[in-house]
């Protein structure tokens, strides 16, 4: 095994990486001072678990973390690699190689690994301490440790070779199992003080266990009669509720119907407004048209009138044919023209005169007929006008009638249920009032409730508390009292059993007294050495004189008595002059003692001249001085003869004094428990008063949360009624306000609509317009056009006559052709004339047939208007048919609602009444409703639960009857009040000893059996300690004779054990004699020398017990040429045992080295290495 390789980072002057690379044999590490060398040996050391900073040339352990320099930044963490070859075995681990690592960060926290297994610090020291590495790191000397060997102490020596021999992990054994007897004996002795004691409490806890098992059983038969009771009440409850749900259910059934029917009635209702609403512009579209088409059939009727007219005055002006003249007649008839001629002038003029005439009287008559006409049109567009708008406001009219009632029966509706709403509003204002006046009644009632339960709590605490005090402190006075008693009782046994007890003495002997100790009062502390100091006396018995002495020891003689010790009363003690002066400490027996009169002579001969002494030195100084001593030990000092040793039995007057304080003891605890127990007794009755005062308040103070909650409760729904229905009357407010804003609009326009029909219907209606008048002064202007028209043609004939006649002479051929053009235009005139009448016969045939196609519509225009109105009544008929229905089905509606509300309060009040039986189930009972009712239901048989006699049958459950039960619970709760008072807690503390008693037993049994283990096992450590030890020394101390010898030629040293009689303990010194001296002190030595010496002791261990490696540091700076030499001829010897890491400036130590590694340090302060095998070059 050989340290095969190490790695550091980080680590003091180490900032990167480092491995160096490990060989059996020597190796050593060279370089100039401050390069880091000793860095490598601090790292070895830190690796294997060193744990002291300053042993680590450190204040702290964290720097060995780089700290950085002027080129390099600190590091936070530092770690050290160590790698074994483990080929042999050495180490009890199942590898060939072990790698071994130690972390340090900066924070102060620390990592090791064993083959990068996380580890602890032991798991490192345990397996490197098997192969003799162990925490003293003796395997690494560095500098300035030589000279530190050397002035160990002996014991510091001693763990030097411990450590080699790897002793200390037995050690370390031997000082658990010793650490674990240490604290096993105390508990040894309470385990056996609390086995007596438990055992002792047993016998009464047995009996008060007996009632509390028949209080049980009796408490059982009321806890299940209550239960059974509970649960028919809830079921009943329960069953109730149900049918109240099954009947809420329909009635919530029969609401939703009533619902349904109410939105279906308002639906019809609304369908119907809207109906009528729709079809009401239809009804007064017809009254629009038939009041179009009349006024459209009057226009016609006139037109076809006036086109008869035309065709009729188209017909009267027909002229005659012309017939023209032959132009000889004119001729011939022009002078007869010319003589006519002034007499047509004449008559011209007259014809115009009459002309002028017919043309005003034809304009005349046309005004008037064209008044007449206009006015009959006026007449019947005015009748027109008037029938379509009456119609339409008739329509008008009722429309807003309907609406003006729509509106007035929805508010009225409204208004209702806005009442019914304000009601309830108002009635659950009032019943919140009376609630909130009840909840601040209660709040403020219960503020005393709760005053008054703190009370009786904090009263019933206190004297709860005072009871439990009472008890504990009764308990612990009875068991003082018991433990005094037994005391009492062993000691009275104890004193009884010595001798010729007073059994064995006549009660007649005369002269007889008590026992001698009975009469002593002896100061505390010192009954033992008194005892030794009285002997035989402290047994013995008082008598008066030694007469009746001699008479009672012949009695014993005689009868066998056995044998007794006597003191006689009244006898003179001889003067025993005077008493020398006692050393410090000690004092005279007498000083103690205090004697009754009557005996002081015979006590002053018995302890005449006899000391209590503290110690043996003042025992023999008591003794020089001619006097007696006995010291606290009971040895006892005499001039002529010493009695002593072994601790001497408990004479009769310690058991006098022992039994005196038991009884002292046993009658002040006894005084005390009956104190106790008087005081227990007093208290009872102010308890069962705070019981019953705490119960009484807390079931007034359950009842006022009761009804504060259900208060609450009821408080918290009536307020969500009253936000329901303060929500519902603002909506329906609202809903009023806008039916009334519209109703009052409608309203509005009906007053208007109703003035403006009123007005209409005040105004004369007008009839139809005749049409006689009319139709005589058409009359009339035919006549005058006709009479115009004569004139005209009589004037224009007339005219023509005369115009013929001035011109026919002188053209005769004008006249003919003037006839022939004459005859012309007559024949267009007369065309024009049947063109004329034909138009005017075509408009007259259409207008008529026009009309007669108006009047035909109209008739069913009529019909239309009439069926129409007609179906608008018996919408207004259904409409109001619906609004009453859905009046009703509200009506209907709003009563089941509220008898809803009404069976929601009766079960609510119905539910808390059941949750206040689940909640004393589960409060009183501590058990969960829904099992109560699985398990003790009136459905289940109820067992007999009250114990039988042995030998009978235990009877059949037997179905539940309610009064049955309620007997049952009486009888229980009255055998339970006979019981009186119960330890309720008997049988648990009854069990929870005996288990006690019973752990107590076998934990006494495993303590004794742990404790003798434990001493085999330091019996077998300190044997195999002693071995081990025993061995190694003498193998080292062979080896330091061999190695001093080598060191120092002609020199003597030998390893010294300062007590061999005790391997166990002995320490180890060194004895030195270099050659040509004769000093053996180390002191005396010099450097060189001393530190040789400590090589040797070193190097001598080493070679007794080998470890795998070893690291030296600097060891031979101190050595001068030759004893270098030596020293190396040594490091040769162990190289072929173990691996050596030398760290040195020799250069001789060099040539000796396997592998040489060079230390430097860069200018940036950080430690490199450089290495190099020197094996295969070394010269031999």
């Amino acid at each position: 095994m050989y340290v095969k390789s190490l790695t550091l980072r980080g680590f003091k002057s180490f900032a990167s990486a480092t491995d160096l690379v490990l060989e059996p044999g020597i190796t050593c590490i060279v370089g100039p001072n401050g390069s880091g060398k000793s860095n490598v040996v601090d790292a070895l050391a830190w690796v294997m678990g060193e744990g002291s900073a300053r042993s680590l040339r450190g204040g702290k352990m964290d720097d060995v973390i780089f700290a950085g320099t002027s080129g390099r930044q600190p590091l936070g963490r530092a770690q050290v690699t160590m790698t074994i070859d483990n080929s042999d075995g050495a180490l009890p681990i199942d590898y060939t190689e072990v790698t071994i690592s130690r972390t340090m960060f900066r924070g102060g926290g620390s990592e090791y690994a064993i083959n990068r297994t996380p580890c602890r610090l032991l798991d490192i020291q345990e397996l490197l301490s098997d192969s003799g590495i162990g925490r003293e790191m003796h395997v690494i000397v560095g500098q300035g440790q030589l000279d530190a060997v050397l002035r160990a102490t002996p014991e510091e020596r001693r763990g030097f070779i411990e450590e080699a021999a790897g002793v200390l992990k037995h050690r370390r054994r031997k000082e658990k199992a010793l650490r674990k007897l240490e604290g096993m004996e105390g508990n040894l002795t309470r385990v056996a003080d609390l086995t007596a004691e438990v055992r002792r409490q047993l016998g009464p806890l047995g009996r008060q266990a007996e009632t509390a098992r028949r209080a049980r059983s009796i408490q059982m038969t009321v806890r299940d009669a209550r239960l059974r009771l509970l649960a028919d009440d809830l079921v009943q409850q329960r069953a109730g509720l149900e049918a109240d749900l099954a009947d809420e259910k329909a009635l919530v059934e029969r609401r939703t119907r009533l619902e349904a029917s109410v939105a279906e009635a308002k639906r019809a209702v609304s369908e119907l407004e809207d109906d009528a609403a729709r079809k009401a512009p239809a009804l007064y579209a017809l009254q629009q048209q038939w009041y179009s088409l009349t006024s459209l059939a009057e226009k016609l009727d006139a037109t076809a009138r006036l086109a008869s007219e035309r065709v009729r005055l188209m017909a009267a002006d027909d002229e005659p044919s012309h017939s023209g003249r032959d132009p000889e007649q004119l001729r011939r008839q022009a002078e007869r023209v010319r003589g006519e001629e002034l007499e047509l002038q004449v008559q011209a003029d007259e014809a115009q005169k009459a002309v002028d005439e017919a043309v005003r009287s034809r304009e005349e008559a046309e005004r008037a007929h064209q008044g007449e006409q206009q006015r009959i049109v006026r007449l019947a567009r005015a009748a027109a006008d008037r029938r379509e708008g009456l119609a339409k406001l008739h329509g008008q009219v009722e429309a807003r009638r309907s609406r003006v009632e729509a509106g007035e029966a929805e508010i009225g509706r409204l208004r209702g249920t806005l009442g019914g709403s304000s009601e309830r509003v108002d009635e659950a204002r009032r019943e919140v009032e009376t609630l909130q006046a009840r909840l601040a009644e209660l709040e403020s009632g219960e503020e005393a409730v709760n005053a008054a339960a703190e009370e009786a709590t904090s009263r019933l605490a206190e004297l709860d508390e005072r009871r439990r005090e009472l008890r504990d402190a009764r308990n612990t006075a009875s068991q003082r009292s018991g433990a005094a008693s037994a005391r009492a009782e062993a000691l009275e046994m104890s004193l009884g059993s010595a001798g010729a007890s007073r059994e064995n003495l006549p009660d007649d002997a005369a002269g007889l007294g008590g026992e001698l100790v009975e009469a002593l009062q002896v100061e505390p502390g010192h009954e033992a050495a008194v005892s030794v100091a009285l002997g035989w006396a402290a047994e013995s018995f008082v008598i008066a004189s030694h007469e009746d002495a001699a008479r009672l020891l012949g009695h014993l003689r005689d009868h066998e008595g056995g044998r007794v010790g006597l003191v006689v009363a009244g006898a003179s003690a001889p003067d025993s002059g005077a008493w020398p002066e006692l050393p410090d400490g000690a004092v005279w027996v007498r000083d103690v003692v205090t004697v009754p009169d009557h005996l002081a002579a015979a006590v002053a001969v018995l302890v005449d001249r006899l000391a209590l002494v503290p110690d043996t030195e003042a025992a023999l100084a008591v003794v020089a001085s001619g006097a007696r001593a006995v010291t606290a030990d009971g040895d006892v000092y005499a001039p002529t003869f010493v009695r002593g040793g072994g601790r001497p039995g408990r004479s009769a007057l310690e058991l006098r004094a022992a039994l005196d304080d038991a009884r002292r003891d046993s009658q002040a605890q006894a005084e005390r428990e009956r104190d106790l127990a008087t005081e227990l007794d007093e208290i009872a009755g102010p308890l069962r008063e705070a019981q019953a005062a705490a119960d009484a308040t807390a079931d007034r103070l359950s009842e006022s949360d009761a009804e504060i909650d259900s208060t609450a409760e009821q408080l918290a729904r009536h307020h969500q009624t009253i936000a329901a229905a303060d929500h519902e009357r603002e909506r329906i407010r609202s809903s009023i306000e806008q039916a009334r804003v519209a109703l009052e609009a409608n309203r509005g326009e009906l007053e208007e609509l109703e003035l403006r029909l009123a007005h209409a219907q005040e105004e004369p209606s007008d009839e139809e317009p005749s049409v006689a008048e009319r139709d005589r002064l058409a009359a009339l202007a035919a006549s005058a056009r006709t009479a115009e028209t004569e004139h005209r043609l009589t004037l224009r004939t007339r005219q023509e006559r005369a115009r013929a006649l001035s011109g026919r002479a002188e053209s005769l051929e004008a006249a003919a052709r003037s006839e022939l053009a004459a005859r012309e235009r007559a024949e267009v005139r007369r065309r024009s004339r049947e063109e004329s009448a034909r138009v005017a016969r075509t408009v007259s045939s259409h207008a008529e047939s026009a009309s007669a196609d108006v009047r035909r519509a109209l008739e069913r225009l009529v019909h239309l208007r009439d069926a129409e109105a007609q179906a608008k009544g018996e919408r207004e008929a259904q409409l109001k048919a619906a609004r009453q229905r859905a009046q009703e089905q509200a009506d209907a509606l709003r009563e089941v609602t509220d008898s809803v509300h009404r069976d929601e309060v009766a079960r609510a009040q119905q539910g808390l009444r059941i949750e206040a039986l689940e909640t004393r189930a589960g409060d009183e009972l501590g058990i969960d409703p829904d099992v109560l009712v699985e398990e003790y239901g009136p459905h289940q048989l109820v067992p007999h639960l009250e114990p039988v006699a042995e030998g009978e049958e235990t009877p059949e459950p037997v179905p539940f009857e309610r009064n049955v039960q309620e007997k049952r619970l009486q009888r229980a709760e009255r055998d339970l009040k006979l019981l009186g008072k119960v330890n309720p807690l008997a049988l648990e503390e009854y069990a929870a000893l005996e288990e006690r008693h019973t752990f107590l037993t076998e934990q006494l049994a495993d303590l004794r059996g742990s404790k003798k283990d434990l001493m085999s096992i330091v019996d077998e450590v300190d044997a195999r300690v002693e071995q081990v030890f025993t061995e190694a020394f003498h193998d080292v101390a062979r080896e330091f004779e061999g190695v001093f010898s080598r060191l120092f030629p002609g020199g003597e040293g030998r390893l010294v054990l300062t007590d061999p009689d005790d391997m166990l303990t002995t320490g180890l010194d060194v004895e030195a004699r270099p050659p040509g001296k004769k000093i053996k002190r180390l002191s005396l030595l010099s450097g060189g020398e001393r530190s040789l010496v400590a090589v040797a002791l070193l190097v001598s261990i080493f070679k007794a017990r080998p470890s795998p490696f070893y690291i030296m540091d600097e060891v031979e700076a101190a050595l001068d040429d030759a004893n270098l030499g030596r020293l190396i001829t040594l490091f040769e010897e162990l190289r072929d045992s173990s691996q050596l890491i030398v760290i040195t400036h020799q250069k001789r130590t060099m040539e000796v080295a396997d592998a040489l590694y060079g230390v430097t340090m860069r200018g940036d302060g950080v430690t490199t290495v450089v290495s190099q095998r020197l094996g295969d070059v070394r010269v031999p």
